[in-house]
């Protein structure tokens, strides 16, 4: 079996060899931020805003970030080279460290820092051509989403709620407005403009909604930000996905519900391509 090299605190490691003490607050609270960046031909694919997500997490909750920009960098690029896979999906996390069980922040913890990489899954062909179906459910997240951290039991249940109804997400609405599906950006498209929900606390901003916002510009899309109702999700032109590993994807059902003509739309298609060309790039 295949036992690929991880980076552990210092050390490069087999995985089945990496091992953490049974106090590190990662462990016992989920105490950590976790980051994830897509590699393209043993290129990462915009590295500096996945660090910078990284950074503003780190800050938001307290824990000293251990690495420079560009030592972060180099210990990516050290666990990358070290995998057969051209395309990959390089794991970070970072937790507060190893300290006595308190729900307070210790004072003496030395972060713990982890980093992986996978072969990356993307959609398939078929999905592509023919979009995937999701379900609603209601959104009962904590109200600091826009942190990514490793405390994710919530997107967990909602990844769980779609595996059981046998679809790609859960499409999540807090209040009656759309959030995020468990582990993907949400958009729809009406009468040709684009629409997002706000970049606030309700969601995680994912690289890929700035990508978004770079590629309507070149393709001269419009896009708003905004709060979305539940009734404009399902009266949407089109619903698309967005994640590192989605890339960007059609919705064509939600619940019992076929969106517009239950097939990928034009935004989607152009937005599609875009990215494509991007990653090349």
């Amino acid at each position: 079996m295949h036992d690929p090299l991880v980076y552990l605190n210092g050390a490069m490691t087999p995985i089945s060899e990496a091992k953490i003490p049974v106090l590190d607050r990662g462990f016992i609270f989920g105490d950590g931020i976790y980051e994830v960046i897509p590699v393209y031909g043993r290129k990462m694919f915009r590295a500096g805003q996945h660090l910078a997500r990284l950074f503003r997490s780190l800050a938001a909750v307290g824990i000293a970030n251990p690495h420079s920009e560009q030592a972060w960098l180099q210990l990516i690029a050290q666990v990358m080279h070290a995998q057969d896979s051209e395309d990959q999906m390089v794991y970070l996390q970072v937790t507060r460290g190893v300290a006595k069980r308190a729900h307070a922040f210790p004072t003496d913890a030395t972060p713990t820092v982890f980093i992986m990489s996978n072969p990356i899954v993307l959609p398939t062909a078929a999905a592509r051509e023919l979009g995937v179906a999701c379900v609603s459910l209601e959104d009962k997240r904590w109200l600091r989403c826009e942190i990514k951290s490793t405390s994710l039991l919530g997107n967990v249940l909602a990844a769980q709620n779609a595996a059981e109804h046998g679809v790609a997400e859960s499409i999540q609405f807090r209040d009656g407005y759309l959030t995020e599906a468990s582990a993907s950006n949400v958009w729809i498209v009406k009468d040709g403009v684009l629409l997002g929900p706000p970049k606030d606390n309700l969601i995680l901003e994912g690289i890929r909604y700035g990508l978004i916002e770079e590629l309507c510009a070149a393709q001269g899309i419009p896009l708003q930000a905004r709060r979305i109702t539940r009734e404009e999700v399902f009266a949407a032109d089109e619903v698309m996905l967005s994640s590192a590993t989605k890339e960007v994807l059609a919705v064509v059902r939600i619940d019992d519900q076929t969106i517009a003509n239950g097939r990928p739309g034009p935004i989607y298609q152009q937005l599609y391509a875009a990215y494509q060309q991007a990653k090349a790039a």
